[in-house]
């Protein structure tokens, strides 16, 4: 619509040219008309939500710098790749007093309300939301609700946020490695308030649309579900947890984590499962979830990658598919910082590592995903998702065929989930072009298809 408009206004010059002041250039009309045409980003809505795609965004590792301006400027590559929501990693000064290796982690806060001076300034941080908005992404922060740094204030202004040992000592959470933080004690109702004021500041002075919530299931349910109902006095909000508990989602986040599904993904990847198990994960998902709850669908994350390794390691040739399968089963697909440049390496966590950005496989791949996930009705993932239909083939224990339809809009996904060529029959008919190649298929029941180790079909009826 925008380029409608645009075109029409610049018509509009060149036929009115005689009205325009003689030292008025073109290029200056011009750019005012694109200032002018600039729609403000809508409020978070459940239509978003749909057909959204999700970046996470390691600040620290993105480029040489490191910082909010570099990543700033490649906010653009991920509107091509479809992205709606920006999920940036912590962004908060980071504790020094037992910090894990030269720079810390980034989940140790010393302040809830200031910006790491090692990414930049306030003001950078500002233009990276600005820049988000106004290429139709929303910046969502990861909030660290369990515990703080060493550092923090409240340590020596108000012990009493802080949970106790046996010997009244402030510990770190209990059942953890985590000695870099100490937990918070949600018994304390003053503490409670203080962290809504914290979250309440960054969007109604930063202009923040939401909330990645760190170790969600780790804080009590019911001060997420007052806190997100304050934070929506202010404006819509999209959460999401780190947990795949069903209860966070019943009155606070719009989506979860799948880690269940994710982890089905990488055993079936090394031949460890068949898709039985993926039959047996959507059934899961549809027993113990609601229908307006969304699921995150991914093949890395910044822990996947840091701890457990990269798509490679976990994946090897099936990562492709994978990543597509991301995107065409219900729920939200995200792509962590590196994966749309074939990154192949585990990110150091605490100190300064650095993507490679250079464009492969993946990023291609990403913008032909992106684009189907943006338009096409029949993979919307959220409130109102699509159906989603099992297509039974000869070879169900290799073969994971399925339809997602919503409104008449179909797409069928057939896959060879194995590591040898396999053969098989379908019951489904009809005329498809297969979306990545252009190539048009016609099926019919009975018909025996072909497919090599790890290819897949993603089918336009």
């Amino acid at each position: 619509m925008k380029r409608i408009i645009l075109g029409l206004l610049l018509a509009g010059i060149v036929t009115s040219c005689g009205k325009t002041k003689k030292e008025e250039t073109v290029a200056e009309v011009t750019e005012t008309i694109i200032e002018e045409a600039k729609e403000e980003l809508a409020p978070i809505s459940n239509a978003m939500m749909e057909n959204a795609v999700i970046y996470e965004a390691n600040i620290r590792q993105y480029s040489e710098e490191g910082s909010f301006k570099a990543f700033t400027k490649d906010i653009p590559t991920l509107k091509n790749l479809g992205v709606k929501v920006l999920w940036v990693m912590p962004i908060y000064p980071i504790s020094t007093t037992k910090s894990k290796g030269p720079l810390g982690s980034y989940y140790a806060i010393s302040d809830y309300t200031k910006v790491n001076p090692e990414f930049g300034t306030l003001e950078d941080f500002r233009d990276l939301v600005k820049t988000a908005h106004d290429n139709g992404i929303y910046v969502i922060l990861d909030w660290v609700a369990n515990h703080t740094g060493w550092d923090h204030v409240w340590l020596k202004e108000h012990p009493e946020f802080y949970t106790k040992d046996d010997k009244d000592e402030i510990t770190h959470t209990v059942g953890t490695d985590w000695t870099d933080v100490a937990d918070l004690n949600y018994d304390n109702q003053e503490m409670r308030a203080e962290m809504v004021k914290a979250m309440q500041y960054w969007l109604k002075e930063e202009g923040v649309d939401g909330f990645r919530c760190d170790v969600a299931g780790m804080v009590p349910v019911d001060f997420w579900e007052s806190t997100v109902a304050e934070l929506k006095k202010i404006k819509p909000v999209f959460m999401l947890a780190e947990g795949w508990e069903p209860e966070l989602m019943e009155n606070a986040f719009d989506m979860g984590y799948g880690w269940d599904t994710h982890h089905v993904m990488n055993h079936i990847a090394k031949g460890e499962n068949t898709v039985a198990a993926w039959d047996k994960r959507m059934k899961q998902v549809d027993s113990m979830y609601a229908a307006d709850d969304i699921l995150m669908n991914f093949t890395s994350n910044h822990d996947e990658n840091s701890w457990n390794g990269t798509v490679q390691e976990r994946m090897g040739d099936a990562k492709e598919l994978f990543a597509a399968l991301s995107y065409v089963a219900p729920g939200m697909p995200l792509i962590y910082s590196g994966q749309e440049y074939d990154m192949d390496k585990r990110l150091l966590f605490f100190e300064k590592d650095t993507i490679i950005k250079k464009k492969g496989v993946f990023y291609p791949l990403y913008e032909k995903l992106g684009k189907l996930k943006n338009e096409n009705i029949a993979l919307h993932g959220g409130k109102s998702a699509a159906s989603y239909e099992r297509i039974k083939t000869s070879a169900d224990d290799k073969v994971l065929a399925f339809k997602r339809e919503k409104e008449n809009n179909k797409v069928i996904f057939v896959a060879n989930m194995t590591k040898e060529p396999v053969k098989f029959t379908a019951e489904y008919e009809g005329e498809f072009k297969e979306y990545l190649s252009g190539e048009s298929i016609m099926g019919t029941k009975g018909q025996e298809y072909d497919l090599d180790p790890w290819q897949y079909l993603i089918l336009i009826e």
